[in-house]
């Protein structure tokens, strides 16, 4: 808890914890997540893309790795949890190996990923893509918002964006991925449960839709001759809304609005906004995607008006390992808790690995699911028991060795 206090001064703004991909802040969290690996006796290295890399050997003749992790960076204004408590959590398991003089029959590799939020260029899992090796190269081309492109940010940050592809994993037979991350809604904290298993990571669906009317003076423009895109996109928002309440399992948001011209005495003439949508069952989300696009096609006609939508981005659901579950179920039990299973709504860095390797998730429990937010919360209780879950999943791994 004292190791996540100190992450939260390294900031890129004074009065709030933002820090974004290949910043000084992330350099100066990764000095001290480097000198904590060390002292749990690992070897410590930041990849070209920034991920930092620790490395805890198995036993002689071991071939295999476990990779253990979360992400560095943060969203802006965050809190001081979502992302880093992972990758500490994880250290202080290696340190309890360290600690008994123990090697298990495989290694150990806690990664803090460079980027998870997407802060900076707009691009999520810029880390766990290159470590998977799926990261598109042509996004080294993208500037942030001064201007910098990534691939100087990754030069000015130690990397070389020219070798990116030299991340991707080289390390032999894979065990498996494990993440640890706060659950960042109400479940846990409603059921009194410390910690709970993830069974499956949302997938989500986003677009962009333009209402495109007619802007004109909000004086002399009697109201059944407006054409009012804000108007319209009003009664769509209410619509996602409703279909979202409506249906177990769905959520939908529409997170942003862009009004032209955006003037105090014009009627709206063009509004864009974006849609979210994530359910753990592909079908579900899909259908959604299609009614509600749908519902925004009949609203514009009805207002006689155009609507156009573009897919942003498309990302299927990610169901964690039967096997490794079982095994880290199995370790929650054995602290005498309840090992209940519940879907993720939002993405991590586990979406990207398991197109590398299986993938496990466990959920801590934060006060009021609040996350994104200063007021982000966990309990040292709830930690404690989340170091010791990973602890005997770790035992139990090997035993099965």
């Amino acid at each position: 808890m004292n190791r996540c206090d100190e992450l939260a001064t390294c900031t890129e703004e004074p009065d709030r914890l933002t820090r974004p991909f290949a910043s000084d802040a992330i350099g100066r969290a990764d000095e001290h997540i480097t000198t904590w690996m060390r002292a749990a006796g690992m070897t410590a290295r930041r990849d070209n893309m920034g991920n930092l890399r620790g490395r805890y050997e198995g036993a002689p003749g071991s071939t295999a790795t476990l990779l253990l992790g979360s992400h560095v960076d943060s969203v802006r204004d965050a809190g001081k949890y979502d992302g880093p408590l992972g990758v500490l959590v994880a250290i202080a398991a290696v340190q309890a190996l360290h600690d008994r003089d123990v090697r298990l029959p495989f290694a150990i590799e806690v990664v803090g990923f460079a980027d998870e939020e997407g802060l900076r260029y707009g691009t999520t899992y810029l880390g766990s893509r290159a470590l998977a090796g799926t990261f598109d190269e042509a996004e080294l081309d993208r500037a942030d918002a001064r201007g910098v492109t990534m691939a100087e940010a990754i030069l000015a940050f130690g990397g070389d964006p020219n070798r990116i592809a030299d991340d991707r994993w080289s390390g032999g037979t894979l065990l498996g991925y494990c993440e640890v991350h706060i659950e960042q809604g109400p479940v846990l904290e409603a059921r009194d449960l410390p910690v709970g298993l993830v069974s499956a990571i949302a997938g989500q669906s986003r677009h962009s839709l333009t209402f495109t009317g007619v802007a004109a003076h909000a004086g002399t423009t009697p109201m059944g001759s407006r054409k009012d895109a804000l108007a319209a996109a009003a009664v769509f928002v209410q619509a996602v809304e409703a279909y979202a309440g409506s249906h177990e399992g769905l959520v939908a948001t529409v997170g942003q609005l862009i009004v032209q011209p955006g003037a105090a005495n014009v009627v709206p003439g063009e509004v864009t906004l974006t849609l979210d949508i994530r359910h753990a069952v592909d079908a579900d989300r899909i259908l959604a995607s299609e009614r509600l696009l749908d519902d925004a096609a009949r609203i514009a006609t009805r207002r006689s008006i155009a609507v156009t939508t573009t897919q942003v981005s498309d990302n299927a659901s990610v169901a964690c390992s039967p096997r490794l579950t079982s095994s880290l179920s199995q370790a929650v039990r054995d602290l005498g808790h309840p090992a209940i299973q519940l879907a993720s709504g939002a993405g991590h860095d586990a979406v990207v690995m398991a197109g590398l390797t299986e993938i496990a998730m466990l959920f801590v429990r934060c006060k009021g699911g609040i996350s994104h937010h200063p007021d982000e919360s966990v309990a040292e209780a709830d930690v404690a028991v989340a170091i010791g879950v990973l602890g005997r999943f770790l035992d139990l791994l090997a035993a099965g060795q």
